[in-house]
C-alpha cells in the first residue's frame, strides 16, 4: 500500500493534544491504522510534548480534559491493537479485515456485515453514530466508474479511502489516502473504473450541491 495523501500537521497536532472532536478524531485514527508514515510523525510530536511538558509547572486538569483523554487512549489502544495484529500458525488464517479499527467497531463489523442505506444511482451510505454531534461521519459506497454530485462545502469535509480508489481532479485518492477540504473547494469526485470506492466522509456543515435536484433531496438523504 503506497499512501500518497496523508493527515495535515494541523490535524495530527489537534489529535496528539486531545482536541479534535469525535468524527475528526475517527478519521484521523483511522488512517493512523494504515499509515506507518503518520504513526511515525504522531511519535515524534508527542516526544516534543513530553519534552515541553518536563520543563513546565503542573496545573489542575478539567473534567472535560480527562474525559477526552481517556477517549484518546482508548482509541489509541485500538489502533495499536490493529496495526500490530499478526497472524499466526500454520493452519489457514481467514483473509484480514478490509475495514481497520477504530471504524470497524464504531460500524459494527466488516464489510461482509454491513447493512448498507441506499442514495441512488447506485450509490450508498451507513451513517455512524457519534457522541458528539458537532461533526457528522458516514460510510460511503460509490459505483465503479461514476461520479459523486458536484458539490462545495459550508465547513471541512475529510474524506477517507478505505477500499477502491477515486479522481479528483488530476490527484488519485487510493486505500489509506486522505483528502481534506474546505469551503473554498468545489469539486466532483470520480470513483475509478473496475471497482466500487468505499469511503469514510467526515463533515462538520452540509454539503453543498450545484444540483437543484440534490438540494431538494438533501433533507431526506441527511447529507
Amino acid at each position: 500500500m503506497n499512501i500518497r495523501h496523508h493527515v495535515s500537521d494541523e490535524l495530527l497536532i489537534g489529535y496528539a493534544s486531545g482536541t479534535l472532536e469525535e468524527g475528526w478524531r475517527l478519521a484521523v485514527a483511522t488512517h493512523l491504522a494504515l499509515c506507518p508514515n503518520c504513526r511515525s510523525r504522531l511519535t515524534l510530536m508527542e516526544n516534543a510534548a513530553g519534552e515541553l511538558l518536563d520543563n513546565i509547572s503542573p496545573l489542575p486538569i478539567e473534567t472535560s480534559s480527562f474525559s477526552r483523554l481517556k477517549e484518546r487512549i482508548r482509541t489509541e489502544i485500538k489502533v495499536a491493537s490493529a496495526s500490530r495484529r499478526q497472524p499466526t500458525g500454520i493452519a489457514k488464517v481467514d483473509s484480514p479485515p478490509i475495514i481497520p479499527e477504530p471504524l470497524r467497531s464504531y460500524l459494527g463489523g466488516d464489510l461482509t456485515e454491513l447493512k448498507w442505506k441506499s442514495l441512488g444511482r447506485g450509490a450508498y451510505h451507513i451513517p455512524i453514530k457519534l457522541a458528539d454531534r458537532s461533526t457528522t461521519a458516514r460510510l460511503l459506497r460509490i459505483p465503479a466508474g461514476k461520479p459523486v454530485p458536484e458539490h462545495s462545502h459550508g465547513g471541512r469535509e475529510l474524506t477517507l479511502v478505505i477500499s477502491g480508489s477515486f479522481n479528483d481532479g488530476e490527484m488519485v485518492f487510493a486505500r489509506g489516502d486522505l483528502e481534506e477540504a474546505d469551503a473554498s473547494v468545489q469539486h466532483q469526485p470520480l470513483a475509478a473504473p473496475g471497482q466500487d470506492c468505499i469511503c469514510l466522509a467526515v463533515t462538520d456543515a452540509p454539503l453543498r450541491f450545484r444540483s437543484w435536484i440534490m438540494r431538494l433531496l438533501q433533507p431526506v438523504l441527511g447529507i
